[in-house]
């Protein structure tokens, strides 16, 4: 299990529901851990990615639907979904030992989502507010690798003073780069704050500039949405990341808006790849480029309010992976 409690007691993402076959299990990493993830009749399961036998990995082998198993790709051998070995092929009137048995995780399909605690979670996954609302659509964008601590990614997630320099054109212009003034707080439930007026060149598809609202939430250490405002309009991101490595990142992001709008879905993630692809060469090359919560170790300035109440909030909580 990670030796970060905070991380390894939540639940992070790890792959897509469409990413899985019926008769493939599917390799992944969490928190440097090698884990298999595979579809049972009933759920999906994820294991540590190793066998009990000689230690191959489980993800080479296949899934025998049928029998509701996952076949070792070494020696056959034959794992039940709660995990207990079913079959020696080379010794088939030997009953298999209680040790014969795969490490399996605790797991929860959600957003169309897979869902991987390695330890004890401590609540539900995030909540994403606008999946049951029928009046939202919703279109889901990545996975994004990044090259960088997951802290990083949120963190720049959270940051609006970028978007005239990073994303000029998209969201933002260098002539209208100021901040006005607003408030961002810690609650029981994580970091927010509202009100964060960002003057945009184009909001609403209408070609025309004009000032909007955010209001952006640090959910979970790894976990963040923001809503931003133009008029009755609202248009939603819920972002979580997946922290392959240390310094390695997997970022998901849903789309959610209550308008019409005549791009399609392929646009729309078209879109938000370019704006990723704007931000990950920056993340990438920040230093240190572990997370620093001494708020000494960096200069901050009034715009920097939610950057510096996600960074005293991760302090907080205990959180050591990804952060300096």
């Amino acid at each position: 299990m990670s030796p970060d409690p905070v991380l390894a007691n939540d639940w992070l993402p790890v792959a897509a529901s469409d990413q899985l076959r019926p008769d493939r299990p599917l390799a992944v990493r969490l928190l440097g851990e090698a884990l298999v993830i595979w579809r049972s009749r009933t759920s999906v399961l994820a294991w540590q990615d190793r066998c009990p036998h000689r230690g191959a990995r489980l993800s080479l082998g296949q899934v025998r639907a049928e029998e509701d198993e996952l076949v070792c790709p070494y020696h056959g051998w034959r794992f039940a979904a709660d995990g207990m070995c079913t079959h020696f092929p080379a010794h088939p009137d030997q009953k298999p030992s209680d040790r014969a048995a795969a490490t399996a995780y605790r797991t929860r399909e959600a957003y169309g989502l897979i869902w991987v605690c390695l330890g004890k979670p401590t609540g539900d996954v995030p909540p994403f507010t606008e999946w049951a609302d029928a009046s939202y659509r919703k279109v889901l964008c990545g996975p994004y690798l990044i090259n960088a601590a997951g802290p990083r990614v949120v963190e720049n997630f959270l940051d609006v003073a970028h978007f005239p320099f990073v994303h000029a054109g998209y969201l933002g212009d260098p002539q209208h780069a100021t901040v006005p003034d607003y408030v961002a707080e810690t609650t029981a439930t994580g970091v927010i704050a509202r009100d964060i007026r960002v003057w945009q060149p184009d909001p609403d598809g209408s070609g025309v500039g004009a000032w909007v609202s955010y209001t952006y939430q640090a959910l979970r250490p790894l976990t963040a949405r923001f809503t931003k405002r133009s008029g009755d309009h609202a248009f939603a991101i819920f972002m979580t990341v997946t922290p392959v490595e240390m310094t390695r990142s997997l970022l998901w992001m849903w789309l959610a808006l209550n308008y019409e709008t005549d791009m399609t879905d392929e646009q729309m993630r078209a879109f938000q790849d370019a704006i990723v692809a704007q931000d990950a060469p920056i993340v990438e090359s920040q230093q240190p480029s572990l997370l620093p919560l001494d708020l000494q170790a960096e200069l901050h300035l009034r715009s920097d309010r939610t950057a510096i109440a996600y960074r005293r909030w991760l302090r907080e909580l205990g959180l050591g992976y990804g952060v300096a």
